[in-house]
């Protein structure tokens, strides 16, 4: 996947030109922003079914007879309730309590494939590395040997099962398995990051263009479309999942980010748990918030949020106007007396306030197939 100068790219730039695409700069990396417009490819996965090329994301394998034992040290989900054909979201946390980057654990049975962020690969896989010590574990980054594609979308299990037979499509959610779609092995999950019932395919590199192909022509005739980056953020932030560098970062908490179900304090030790305890019994001082702008204006990241009255509270992580849902909304960083639903404040747009008013999350409730 080496790229031309400073950014890197997938296999299927070419692909992402010859359809269209808008490239841009994005964790390191040259991607495809749009192909026919965000909110038309919003809409697909919503509807229909959209493919993405998520191949600049980062792979890790976990092997070895101390496997487990290092993942349940490294992360705060307690991997050991991970059955084999399963997954499960974790965090990978510092001993303040900060978030390294938020992950996606496989367990294939001899062995685990983490999924990194793409911005953090070097980042976190250094990480892993460091905190392997006394372990007897293989650690390996397969990022550029693998290639990923998310099929998402209502449709996405009825083209699955068209090109990949009905076993492969009928995996519960978070499973995983080996098989072959279009003639192509692959490791096949029901996962994804878009707040639809969904898959990503884990493919070798060489074969990532046959299949995004094969999968676009099978499905044409029931809508399905290629979608870049920019519709990957709408579904997501719709679906309140977070990304790292806005909702979550090194100096933010799970219990701040509202992912205290991810972190299991009675598994044993892993890093940061004495202090992401202390938060628990302490509670936390700020919380991200959904909200919903009553004024003119659209919220967008890094903008601040003050009281009605003009004192600096937090900041928004992400905002931008809902395709699903037709009102602007945003997420940020409040301080928990400001967290009610309900609660109002302002939104610094252009040096103007504008008033928002705090909303239940998620704003578009997952479709996910349990």
């Amino acid at each position: 996947m080496a790229g031309q100068g400073a950014l890197r790219r997938t296999p299927l730039y070419q692909r992402h030109l010859a359809l269209g695409g808008r490239m841009v700069e994005f964790g390191g990396w040259e991607m495809p922003v749009q192909y026919s417009g965000i909110i038309d490819e919003h809409r697909a996965v919503r509807e229909a079914a959209g493919l993405f090329d998520i191949s600049h994301m980062g792979e890790v394998e976990v092997r070895g007879p101390d496997a487990l034992s290092f993942l349940q040290r490294l992360v705060t989900f307690d991997v050991a309730a991970i059955p084999a054909g399963r997954a499960n979201y974790a965090l990978m946390c510092r001993p303040d309590g900060g978030i390294v980057d938020d992950i996606f654990i496989y367990n294939l049975g001899n062995d685990y494939l983490v999924v990194i962020n793409a911005a953090n690969i070097a980042k976190d896989v250094a990480w892993m590395r460091d905190h392997a010590a006394g372990f007897d574990v293989d650690l390996a980054d397969a990022s550029d040997r693998i290639g990923m594609l998310a099929l998402q979308g209502p449709a996405a299990e009825e083209l699955l099962a068209h090109v990949a037979g009905r076993e492969l499509a009928a995996l519960p959610f978070h499973a995983v398995a080996r098989g072959s779609v279009l003639d192509v092995p692959a490791l096949v999950a029901r996962t994804g990051y878009t707040g639809e019932d969904g898959f990503e395919l884990f493919v070798a590199t060489a074969d990532v263009d046959r299949l995004w192909d094969g999968l676009l022509d099978a499905g044409r005739d029931s809508g399905v479309k290629p979608c870049g980056l920019g519709a990957r953020d709408s579904l997501r932030f719709e679906a309140c999942l977070a990304l790292y560098g806005h909702e979550i970062a090194d100096d933010i908490n799970p219990y701040e980010a509202r992912l205290g179900w991810v972190v299991k304090l009675d598994k044993g030790d892993f890093i940061g748990r004495e202090t992401l305890q202390q938060v628990k019994q302490e509670g936390v001082k700020r919380r991200l918030i959904g909200f919903e702008m009553v004024g003119r204006g659209i919220a967008r990241g890094d903008y601040a949020i003050h009281t009605t009255d003009g004192t600096p509270i937090g900041r928004v992580t992400s905002g931008m106007p809902s395709p699903t849902l037709g009102k602007n909304l945003g997420m940020g960083y409040v301080p928990v007396e400001f967290s009610t639903e309900g609660t109002e404040f302002d939104v610094i747009v252009r040096e103007k306030p504008v008033r928002a008013r705090v909303v239940k999350m998620p704003f578009y409730r997952p479709r996910y197939k349990k």
